[in-house]
């Protein structure tokens, strides 16, 4: 399904709606006038009608463990003190012009964004495209595969609650194989928003043409952090629900459970001790994606006759396994994705290590949970700034969202604008 200028075409029309989206957007952007208060009141009055229920159904199609979770999220990237706090932070000069003797200073919008949306979160797609819209931009997205038709419902009804933000918003379903039709789209704009992993941002890199803008939102590590506890039993058990909660598909998930020993057979220890409190996390929020439980099923049931038969494919491994969650302790200290859905690395790091093992993946950490001893927290929390984390958060709260902050150590909003300078005559 796509949607452009408001209405809702079949896949089949592509080729001849985008050989008229150029001369379209040029027309907007000749005699456009996207008000920003136009966006906020639209995207404000839709907050409001999700947080009532109206979407409900529709939710728990995609959600249905964590309606009120989506709910949430959605009213609350919304909701109109939330994005003019955001727009306070992150644009602090859009509202007034600044003056430098002869040079009047301005904002404005980039002009066409291109968003190639990843589908390891639901609503991710429409969340970026709003982006766009409070910075003025138009927006051309390309959808993931796995969208399940919430993006097109989301962004329908906000066209019908402000009707102008029609010829600002073009959605295709365009496969990613799709290369010529991609290629259309990126001539088109002056930035390209790609979220995804490294061969993806590769590709969009290949795809764009020059001087076009390349602005990567690029899959991130999250991980835990353990030097000491305040509260051990409590502080674990959050840890364990965010672990099972999150299904460690997001980029502030916790990939790897980190102990600040050198002693080895420490994460044995701790592991048989954290794996009951995993198990009875992972049996509460039970995901219901078969594909991924069937695949990572054999992955696992193949480990075990590996190890039974003495022919591990990875040394120096060796996994508990508990009912639909498994710890495995590592023998190394590099940070790498786990295989997820309650699936934990336990990997040992000495405080005093922290940062040259953490800088072997520069540019790919986000969050850390840190757990630690009262007396230890300032200190530690420097050490993995400096190692190039993002976000420093208690272990129960890596993935929890703030208005205001940053993604991924930028501002977004900023990645959405130009600054202009003209001169009085």
């Amino acid at each position: 399904m796509i949607l452009y200028g408001g209405k809702l075409y079949p896949t089949e029309k592509q080729s001849e709606l985008l050989e008229r989206l150029e001369m379209r957007i040029n027309h907007t952007l000749i005699y456009g006038r996207l008000e920003r208060e136009t966006v906020l009141s639209a995207l404000d009055s839709l907050a409001e009608r999700i947080a009532i229920g109206e979407f409900d159904t529709l939710i728990a199609a995609v959600a249905p463990d964590d309606v009120w979770k989506y709910k949430q999220a959605a009213v609350t990237a919304m909701k109109r003190e939330n994005l003019e706090l955001r727009l306070s932070v992150e644009l602090p000069d859009s509202i007034i012009a600044g003056r430098t003797g002869c040079l009047i200073h301005s904002v404005r919008p980039l002009g066409t964004l291109f968003h190639i949306a990843a589908g390891n979160a639901e609503g991710l797609p429409a969340m970026s495209v709003l982006e766009g819209l409070v910075t003025g931009n138009v927006n051309i997205l390309k959808l993931p595969s796995a969208d399940s038709g919430l993006t097109i419902r989301i962004l329908t009804e906000l066209i019908k609650a402000a009707p102008e933000l029609a010829e600002y918003l073009y959605v295709f379903d365009t496969p990613s194989s799709d290369i010529e039709a991609m290629r259309k789209m990126a001539d088109m704009a002056d930035g390209i928003v790609v979220w995804g992993g490294e061969t993806a941002i590769r590709a969009v890199r290949n795809l764009a043409p020059a001087g076009v803008k390349l602005i990567e939102w690029g899959h991130r590590l999250g991980f835990a952090y353990i030097s000491g506890y305040t509260d051990e039993k409590a502080e674990l058990s959050a840890l364990a629900k965010h672990i099972a909660e999150t299904g460690q598909l997001l980029c502030s998930s916790c990939q790897t459970i980190y102990i600040d020993t050198y002693d080895t057979g420490a994460l044995d220890v701790f592991a048989a001790k954290f794996l009951p409190l995993l198990e009875r996390a992972a049996e509460t929020y039970l995901h219901t994606d078969i594909g991924a439980a069937a695949q990572l099923s054999v992955k696992r049931y193949c480990g075990r006759l590996e190890a039974s038969a003495g022919l591990s494919p990875r040394k120096g491994r060796l996994t508990f396994y508990g009912s639909n969650c498994s710890l495995t302790v590592c023998r190394d200290s590099t940070p790498e994705l786990s295989d997820m859905y309650a699936n934990v690395l336990v990997k040992r790091l000495p405080a005093k290590h922290i940062l040259p093992i953490l800088r072997r993946k520069k540019g790919e950490l986000q969050t850390a949970g840190l757990i630690c001893s009262p007396e230890k927290r300032d200190e530690l929390t420097e050490m993995l700034l400096r190692s190039g984390v993002n976000r420093v958060m208690t272990a129960g709260d890596m993935s929890a969202s703030f208005t205001g902050e940053a993604h991924d150590g930028e501002y977004p909003l900023r990645r959405y604008i130009r600054n202009t300078d003209t001169e009085i005559l």
